[in-house]
């Protein structure tokens, strides 16, 4: 077989699945109504379902289409790591000269020394990427999964999310208004606001709290690539790790036959180097992505699939029994610490989450810190928590009255959100969930603390018998409508701290109702 063929299907098969991700992505971000679709990528995850099935105790069957991905790893290995991925895909593409001549030069030093001196490379560094698995399931048998934002998928939702696409909008909106000043540009503007407007890019811009850190996260894992290719996979996915365990008993997978002439170049080729020079030329298929990159290479087809019915041996860039203890009892010592922090006895009163949640214990056992959310949230409402829910809830969702308000008339965070850590509501059932309770400060509010006319949160309230009333009062010469709140009505979507004309703290604020 001609493998130089199959290598081009496979990187048709990497620009079509990318494709994919990003039109489920934005069909989600701009209300397709297809948000049920949006969140296929974290259904076919396992790392995401197995954690969050171990945290909550429970079968959640959304989440079980991932044993299509395990089946399909354990019959033909780490084929999602080198075809479907996305975060996988992008660093594959994002390649640095320096690099391939410092691998270059690695196997040029290696093929002049003895065989007995010759090194596998780093392979220490192999075993972080299973050490961070470790301690994601360790912390998930606890009910915790703050470390679940390492997974790939969920890493590059975050970073669209919550920099890239904000980023790119504002930075065409800024462009247009500046080309629109020329006048023979202006109706190439029109052009782009007419046909992408709403399409692919947002109506609204959106925002977002620390879209500066996700910003130099993501730059950092680009730039890891100047120290080896595809350096996150390598030695950092604990997605990668699970895929790669479950691929030492792959039935049907590469190796290097009899027909090997030792020359090196399948070695040369292997991005991730997975591919072991001593004692003898191997194929490490905890390593290998399927990428068939070295099958292209060999001279002599010394390199070929072959089916196997027994486990591969354990490697020394696999982890020790010291390690995986120590990563254990590591996640285990975290959660111990992250629940008996003040937050687990006195939690911030201003943190409300999205319609439907009432169990903060069960949300922060679902969440997958994915940002979906977020992204459909029309009015940027949604913003990940930094200390607010403790180290616990790190980068989970929560409603921010003053930056953007819970529509009334939207239920789109529900029917995206893959493990139903906020819950799948009918419109008219998310409209009576309570978030949280308006509560007017008296020394801030303009009616009640400067006797100035102000009538914005009643007239804003969305709820039909109007949970923010008015009381009138004669003041000198004026008759002044101060509001107050009738609890038993009030729903906490904080469109009236939204709108609130004050500048800085709202004349009237949502509390988390205990």
């Amino acid at each position: 077989m001609n493998w130089i063929y199959g290598r081009r299907i496979r990187q048709a098969v990497q620009i079509l699945t990318f494709a994919v991700y990003l039109y489920l992505f934005f069909a989600a971000l701009l209300r397709w109504n297809i948000f049920h679709q949006a969140n296929w990528f974290f259904r076919l995850d396992p790392l995401a379902a197995f954690a969050v099935m171990l945290a909550d105790r429970a079968w959640i069957p959304q989440l079980g289409w991932a044993l299509i991905r395990v089946c399909l790893t354990v019959l033909l290995g780490r084929v999602w790591c080198g075809w479907l991925c996305p975060l996988g895909t992008l660093l594959e593409w994002v390649r640095f000269p320096s690099a391939l001549r410092r691998r270059a030069r690695k196997h040029r030093l290696l093929a002049k020394q003895p065989e007995a001196e010759q090194s596998r490379g780093n392979t220490g560094f192999r075993a972080i990427k299973t050490i961070l698995l470790l301690l994601i399931l360790a912390m998930a048998l606890f009910g915790n999964l703050t470390l679940l934002w390492l997974d790939p998928i969920t890493l590059l939702t975050r970073v669209l999310t919550t920099a890239i696409l904000p980023g790119l909008n504002y930075a065409v909106s800024a462009a247009e208004r500046s080309l629109y000043l020329v006048p023979f540009l202006s109706p190439v503007v029109d052009w782009v606001e007419g046909g992408w407007r709403g399409i692919v890019l947002p109506v609204e811009q959106p925002v977002f709290a620390q879209n500066s850190l996700m910003a130099a996260l993501f730059l950092s894992l680009l730039a890891l690539n100047l120290l080896a290719d595809r350096f996150w996979c390598r030695y950092l996915c604990p997605l990668g790790a699970l895929l790669g365990l479950l691929s030492k008993v792959a039935l049907f997978r590469p190796v290097i036959g009899s027909a090997c002439v030792n020359c090196a170049k399948c070695a040369r080729v292997c991005r991730l180097e997975a591919i072991e020079t001593q004692p003898s030329y191997e194929i490490a298929p905890a390593e290998c992505t399927i990428c068939l990159d070295c099958l292209a290479a060999c001279p002599k087809n010394g390199v070929n699939f072959a089916w196997h019915w027994w486990p591969a041996p354990w490697r020394e860039s696999d982890p020790t029994r010291r390690q995986v203890l120590t990563s254990l009892a590591a996640g285990a010592a975290s959660v111990a610490v992250l629940q008996t922090g003040i937050q687990a006895k006195q939690p911030d009163p201003h943190l409300l989450r999205p319609p439907g949640v009432e169990d903060e214990a069960q949300f922060l056992s679902l969440c997958l810190r994915c940002s979906l959310c977020m992204a459909v949230c029309p009015t940027s409402g949604l913003q990940p928590a930094l200390w607010e829910a403790g180290l616990a809830g790190f980068w989970t969702p929560r409603l921010t009255p003053r930056l953007g308000y819970c529509d009334y008339g939207c239920n789109a965070c529900g029917q995206v959100c893959p493990s139903q850590a906020i819950p799948l509501l009918a419109l008219q059932d998310k409209r009576q969930m309570v978030i949280g309770l308006a509560s007017v400060d008296r020394n801030r509010c303009l009616p009640w603390a400067y006797n100035t006319p102000c009538i914005v949160c009643e007239e804003m309230c969305p709820v039909p018998d109007k949970a923010v009333k008015l009381q009138r009062e004669q003041v000198r010469e004026i008759e002044l409508q101060k509001p107050y709140v009738v609890a038993d009505l009030c729903i906490g979507c904080g469109i009236c701290e939204q709108h609130c004309p004050l500048a800085g703290e709202a004349g009237i604020r949502v509390y988390h109702r205990q």
